[in-house]
């Protein structure tokens, strides 16, 4: 029905998540409506993506300069380290202006894959907690089993090392994803959570 190499474009963009078919064709046929300097903008954007970005060295979210900016702001407190899934999640948080903290992005949870290699940051993050004087952890993994599963796994691996370990408290929707929720929701459960 259409060209190749916009039917290729059209899967491209239906691999995504979130967009299913008929979106990927609308976006398809909006990015063909665009000038071409518009165009050679949003491809070396792409092109970019994985050259310039990667992951910051301590918490894993996402940088373009070895260090992410929460990780290279030397105001933000260093005995608190919040855990979330992903990159996603710490935003969502940022957004509530009540975390003064660290962050560390496990890259998934026990029962889900982390990337390619399988592979959460768990390890980092206990190597973290050993090397650093931190008094609290705030587990801010999703209310879902998994994310439940995540949390009393860690808890346990951080018990033995004396920190005060919280989880984030309910008001967050279970079976939901911390970045989809309202600044007033998450502000209530960071400053509800409670010790586990």
């Amino acid at each position: 029905m259409f060209p190749k190499s916009f039917q290729k474009l059209i899967d491209h963009f239906a691999s995504l998540p979130s967009v299913g078919p008929k979106m990927a064709e609308r976006l398809v046929l909006h990015l063909f409506k665009q000038d071409q300097e518009k165009l050679d903008d949003f491809s070396e954007t792409i092109d970019n993506l994985k050259r310039k970005i990667s992951f910051c060295e301590v918490c894993f979210n996402i940088s373009e300069n070895g260090l992410c900016a929460i990780c290279a702001d030397k105001k933000r407190d260093q005995n608190i380290i919040c855990v979330v899934e992903e990159p996603l999640d710490i935003i969502a948080i940022e957004k509530t202006h009540l975390m003064r903290g660290l962050y560390h992005t496990l890259g998934g949870t026990i029962n889900a894959p982390a990337d390619k290699n399988n592979q959460l940051k768990i390890k980092e993050l206990l190597n973290r907690l050993k090397k650093n004087d931190v008094k609290e952890v705030i587990i801010a993994t999703n209310p879902t089993t998994e994310g439940e599963a995540t949390a009393l796994y860690l808890a346990r691996l951080i018990k033995p090392l004396n920190i005060k370990t919280t989880r984030l408290a309910r008001g967050l929707p279970t079976g939901g994803d911390i970045e989809y929720a309202d600044e007033a929701t998450l502000r209530g459960a960071i400053e509800g959570r409670k010790e586990i």
